[in-house]
Formats: C-alpha cells, sequence, structure tokens
C-alpha cells in the first residue's frame, strides 16, 4: 500500500559533533524530537539536512538511523539528489527497500535546461525505480527553473510524480498557475513557513520545512485543516516574527541548529564546512525574538488549544 504524504514534514537537520563527524545519538533524538512535537512525517537529506556535504556512504547511514528510529511510527521521504542519475536510482532503491514513504529529487545544475530535458530528467528517474517521487522545485539549490508548463506535464505523464515541493517565489502566484495546469499535484510548501497560511489558502497539501518549532505549523495546518481559519491565521500570526528571524538568508540553518540545540534536540548546533557563523549579537536576537513571541523555555513543547475549544 502507498502511505499518503500530506501535513507537517519536518526536513530534519543532520546533528555533527564539533569535530564535523556525525553525531549518530543526536540524530536518534531529533527523531523522537520530532515525533513529539507530532510532526506527520520526517524529510531527510534535503539541502538544509546538509546532504551536499555528506558521501553517499554517509547519505545512507542516516537513512538507517532514521528509519530504525523511526519504526514505522510516521512516513519518512529521503532527499536523492544528486549530479548523477544512476546515483539518484541507486539511493532510492536503497530508499525503498528501508520502507520509505517517498524520494524527494532537485534537477542537477544545468545549462539553462530546457522543458524536455527536464521532464526526460524526471522521466529516467521514474524508469529505474517503483516508488512516490516528490519533484523538488527549489533554483538556490540549483538554477534551474522549472515552468508551471513543464511540472504540469510532469505530474501529467509520470505516475509516481504526484508530489512537489515548491519553493520558487511568488510562490502562490506558482501554485496558481500549477493548479491551472494541472490537478495531480500535492503541493507542500516549504522557506521555513513564511507563507505557510498562505500556501494552505492557495490548496497546498501542507508543507516541508526544517522551521524548529514544529508544533507550530502542525497547529496552524490542524487549525486550516478542520476549518478554524481565525485560528489558523492567529497562531500563524503570533509566531510569524520566529518564523522570519529563523529563515533570514544565509544563516538560516545556522540559527535553526541552535534553536534545536537550545530545545534539547541535539548535543551540539556545529555545521560542516562551508557555513555562515552566528555572532554574539544574533544569539541575543534569538533571547529577544523567543521572549517577543512568549516563548519563556525553548526545551518544552508548546501546546494549543484544539480548534473546537477556540
Amino acid at each position: 500500500m502507498t502511505t499518503r504524504i500530506a501535513g507537517v514534514y519536518n526536513i530534519m537537520a543532520t546533528p555533527f559533533h564539533p569535530d564535523g563527524a556525525m553525531d549518530e545519538a543526536s540524530l536518534r533524538r531529533l527523531v523522537n524530537f520530532q515525533l513529539d512535537k507530532n510532526a506527520y512525517g520526517l524529510t531527510i537529506l534535503g539541502v538544509l539536512g546538509e546532504a551536499a556535504k555528506m558521501s553517499v556512504d554517509e547519505r545512507r547511514r542516516v537513512m538507517e538511523l532514521v528509519v530504525d528510529e523511526v519504526n514505522g511510527r510516521v512516513p519518512v521521504v529521503v532527499g536523492v539528489s544528486h549530479a548523477e542519475t544512476a546515483t539518484v536510482i541507486a539511493l532510492s532503491r536503497a530508499a525503498f527497500e528501508a520502507g520509505c514513504a517517498g524520494v524527494m529529487i532537485a534537477p542537477p545544475r544545468l545549462d539553462a535546461p530546457t522543458d524536455d530535458q527536464i521532464y526526460s530528467l524526471y522521466a529516467d528517474y521514474a524508469a529505474g525505480f517503483d516508488g512516490p517521487i516528490i519533484v523538488q522545485d527549489f533554483p538556490p539549490v540549483n538554477g534551474v527553473i522549472m515552468s508551471p508548463d513543464v511540472l504540469a506535464r510532469i505530474a501529467e505523464n509520470i505516475p509516481s510524480a504526484r508530489y512537489l515541493k515548491l519553493e520558487d517565489p511568488p510562490l502562490m502566484q506558482k501554485i496558481g498557475a500549477i493548479r491551472e495546469r494541472t490537478g495531480k499535484f500535492a503541493i507542500f510548501g516549504g522557506l521555513g513557513g513564511m507563507f505557510f497560511l498562505e500556501e494552505l489558502e492557495r490548496g497546498a497539501a501542507g508543507t516541508m520545512t526544517g522551521f524548529a518549532f514544529t508544533e507550530i505549523l502542525v497547529a496552524i495546518f490542524e487549525a486550516y485543516r478542520d476549518g478554524d481559519i481565525a485560528a489558523a491565521t492567529r497562531i500563524f500570526d503570533h509566531y510569524l516574527p520566529l518564523i522570519r528571524f529563523e529563515n533570514q538568508p544565509i544563516i538560516n540553518l545556522t540559527v535553526r541548529k541552535e534553536l534545536l540545540r537550545r530545545r534539547g534536540a541535539m548535543e551540539s548546533a556545529a555545521l560542516r564546512n562551508p557555513f555562515a557563523p552566528i555572532d554574539a549579537g544574533t544569539h541575543a536576537e534569538i533571547d529577544r525574538v523567543l521572549a517577543r513571541v512568549g516563548i519563556s523555555d525553548p526545551a518544552q513543547k508548546i501546546t494549543f488549544a484544539s480548534p473546537a475549544a477556540g
């Protein structure tokens, strides 16, 4: 049976020791942390999971550890993007053999690719394995712009590619343009949750993002899903300063890992090179933005009244 992919999927960070070695104990701890925060699923080895800084063997190890720790409790999606098609296919086969729910693939860097080239890439991927593909549309990763036309063509003609992770602004306009062309994509937002409410209003199936307070996004999603738009809006607006601050360009992952460390989800906030460090002023700003949204102890799970309760 194919698992339906929907809701709030946390894009997992990858914990490292200060010396750059993978922190396997913290990776297991992070899995349970995200599940405690009611994540609908986990997406591992995305851009902000630092997959590009890992060897193929390390990526396989992350997948093995996460799948083992999850133990079937939620679906797991694996980022398998790579410059070589054969490697994408090999990683995808390994993911599905391990029981993962889907694989997320962005095109490799290409020199002004045509729509036909992009379509052919995904057709080649799909021919190499059986299982759902989440098409990742995130031009900062690879410089590849995927038009609504080619995305609709992929959805209409490649049965396994029926999910889209869309992070190509203007987001809502692109969602609308794709929706005009096809209804076969389940579309997920990202970008740290900065436009999550508007994405839902445009018909998004959920979000895949690494925002360090997963339970906030879950509360927004569930209120909206249950028809309490006022509650979804209220929660989104209240925590937007934190969402915005965490997702600032260049240092977004550095801030995110520091927040996850403060929440007790991982031992160290270390990143692998290259990365942009944060200074003492940014650490102080984190304190202030947490206070601004009423989070006195980031280690504690934020709880919300049910939508029905108001």
